[in-house]
Order: structure tokens, then sequence, then C-alpha cells
């Protein structure tokens, strides 16, 4: 267990990360959506779930909504290791996060790292995905992380820093920010469901965090262009990660990354570009982002001005967007399925400012649409009436 107050980094070490297997070529799942141990078959496939009460009960008070349908934050009278004492606790927070999109909880500094782990690692099962897709490792682990006991690096912890930048980071001040809109490892056949941030290093200022609503882009489009999308699947790629590998002399995780679809040296994936939050049940537009490669089944040309269009009208949106300026020990705990989340990549222009954050990762289930599924706001529209019924017969 490593002490949050007192953690040791390693930053290109070889000898201090794990040994394993390697696989070349991509995924032999990569192009079947629809199979894989991790796929949930229609009749499989659960009801939304509906919370327990508890938490409101417990935190409901400390909680303050960002916007009126993205974003939540917890002051530091809730805290997680209470939650984590608790399983209907945690499987209404996970309802919290898909229904919100993302929560956030101040100063969370009791929290160990292996417990943001189980607490990762819960959330995705008691809100129902596969029960053997565990953490995640990112492709990226060997080049740092945080050193364990053992020491050597934690797999399971990704180490996002601007230590790791150095001249590559620096670069991309060049490119405007909206470029780094995305969700997270979308180029897995099995990206996550939820993903934490817990910030341990906080610059005096800059390093914010931007999320998106996914329920709420996929309504700013037309009904015509919704159905449309629907019918398409997307590719999704990154080939950015071997590149860095090869440029700083480690080798991509190839291993098995938290499902056993995850494998293979090669990132690349093809999903349904709308998709059902089993969550929720809402439908949300998948296909966005600095993963997304191209839309399939459509001229190159059209593909892009797919891609552009909505890219655009994403980055154009404020109104389904929210920002949190980061204090030590924050932790953001997001819906990677429906949420977008960008950096404010301010902190490289000065060498003297360092973010660092702890990331855990849930491997959640393929990504599939219920053609069926409302919209956000349908959802909450019929939910608002069906409550207004129920007052009116008391």
């Amino acid at each position: 267990m490593a002490d949050i107050h007192n953690l040791e980094f390693a930053i290109y070490d070889q000898n201090k990360f794990p040994k394993f297997n390697k696989n070349s070529g991509p995924s032999p799942y990569w192009d079947k959506p629809t199979e894989g141990p991790s796929y949930i078959k229609p009749e499989d496939r659960q009801k939304p779930l509906v919370p327990s009460g508890k938490l409101q009960e417990k935190y409901g008070q400390e909680a303050v909504d960002l916007s009126p349908l993205l974003g939540t934050t917890f002051n530091d009278n809730a805290r997680l290791v209470e939650v984590l004492k608790d399983d209907d606790l945690i499987r209404d927070l996970a309802i919290k996060i898909s229904q919100r999109g993302v929560v956030i909880f101040k100063h969370q500094d009791d929290l160990s790292t292996d417990q943001q782990k189980e607490l990762l690692q819960k959330l995705g099962l008691l809100s129902g995905k596969p029960k053997d897709n565990g953490l995640y490792i990112h492709p990226i682990a060997p080049a740092g992380g945080i050193v364990g006991p053992d020491g050597l690096v934690d797999p399971n912890l990704s180490f996002i820093s601007s230590r790791l930048g150095g001249e590559y980071k620096k670069e991309e001040r060049f490119y405007p920010t909206a470029y780094s809109w995305h969700s997270d490892v979308t180029f897995e056949p099995v990206p996550p469901d939820y993903t934490s941030l817990r910030l341990v290093e906080v610059p005096e200022t800059g390093g914010d965090t931007f999320w998106a609503n996914g329920y709420a882009l996929y309504e700013k489009l037309s009904p015509s262009l919704r159905k449309y999308l629907e019918t398409l699947t997307g590719t999704f790629a990154q080939p950015k990660w071997n590149e860095v590998g090869d440029r700083k002399g480690f080798a991509v995780y190839s291993d098995v990354r938290g499902a056993p679809e995850n494998i293979g040296e090669l990132l690349i994936a093809i999903h349904k570009v709308v998709r059902t939050n089993p969550v929720t049940g809402w439908k949300s537009l998948f296909a966005v982002g600095e993963h997304f490669s191209k839309f399939n089944d459509v001229t190159p040309l059209e593909s892009k001005l797919l891609k552009d269009f909505i890219w655009n009208t994403l980055a154009q949106s404020h109104d389904i967007q929210v920002r949190h300026k980061w204090e030590k020990f924050d932790i953001a705990i997001w819906d990677n399925r429906s949420a977008y989340h960008a950096i404010n990549k301010d902190v490289h222009y000065f060498d003297h400012y360092i973010r660092t954050g702890i990331r855990t990762l849930s491997s959640g289930e393929r990504p599939y649409l219920d053609p069926n599924s409302p919209t956000q706001s349908e959802a909450l529209k019929k939910k608002a009436e069906e409550e207004k019924e129920n007052q009116e017969k008391k």
C-alpha cells in the first residue's frame, strides 16, 4: 500500500516495471464488436439501475451540482474511505457518476492507493460489469508510475504527470486545446466504464480539467442525424503510444489489459458510434475525441465532414461542459462511456509547474447500442412526471 503523502515515482526505468508477455499485432477481437467474453447479449442486459437512497441520505447535503445535467462536487465532509465500507453506498455512487457524468470529492488524503483501486473495481462490479474484468493497465504503463512495496511500479496505477512530458508535451502548446477532448482508451475492444484521477502534485495555477456530457452532445444533433449515426460503427486507434515507446526506449504493455479482449501491441478497435450506458439506459455519442479515427462504411470525405462537425459541436457547446480547478488530493471519478474530458495544457509553459495525478480505470463491457434506449432528457422528463404523479396520489 503506497503512502499517498510519500509516493515514490519511477520514470523511464524498465528495471522497475514488472515483466510481462509481449503480444504482437492487434487484439483478435478488434474488428468483432459483438464477440468476446465482455460482450453482453441483448437478453442478458440489465435494466437501468435505481439507487437505494443511502448515498443521498449520508452525503446529499455535502454535494453541489456544477451544472443542470453534468458534474457534482462533494465537499471534504464526504469521505470515500467511509463509502468503501458499504456496497450500497458504492453502488449508489456508481449510479450518481453515470447520471451526472463526473463526480468530484474534495481533499481525499486519507484514501490509500490500494483503496482507490478497490473503489474503482467495486464501482464497476456493483453496477454490472463482467465479473472477470479487472482494473485496466495502460499501454504506456512501462513509461513510469508509482513504486509499490515490492520495489516495482504498480501497473494498475496510471501515472499522469508533467514529469513525463519533456519536449513532447511542450510541442502541444502549438495545437488548439480542443483537440485533446477524448474518452479514455477507446482504442481498446473493452474501454473503461469508470475512470478516477486524484492529483497529488498541483501547480500554483493551471492544469484544470474539463468534462463534457456525451448524452447531451447526442441530443445536440437533429433526430434524423442521430438515427443515421446509430447505424454506423467507427474505428478507434492510437499509434501515438507506440511512437512514444520507440522514442523513449520502452515497449508498450501488450499483455492482457484489464479484459481478455484487450491484448496486443497495435491499439485499434471498432465500436458503435452511439452506445447505451447500461447503468442509466441512456444513449450517448461515443465516436468523439483524439482516439477516434474514422466512421466506417462511408467515404473518407464523408467521414471527415462528420467527424469535424461533431468535434466542432462539442468544442463550441459550453452549455454541456464543466471545468474543475484542482486542489491537492481532489479526486474526480467519471463515467467514461458517456462523458469526455480534456486537460488545459498550460502547465507545460513553465518548467517549475508540476502536475501529477494517480489514475485508476475499471475495465467495463463491450460497447453496445439498444435502439430503444431513451435520451437523457426523455428519461429525466419521464422521471419528473412519475414523481409528480406519485406526489399527487399522496
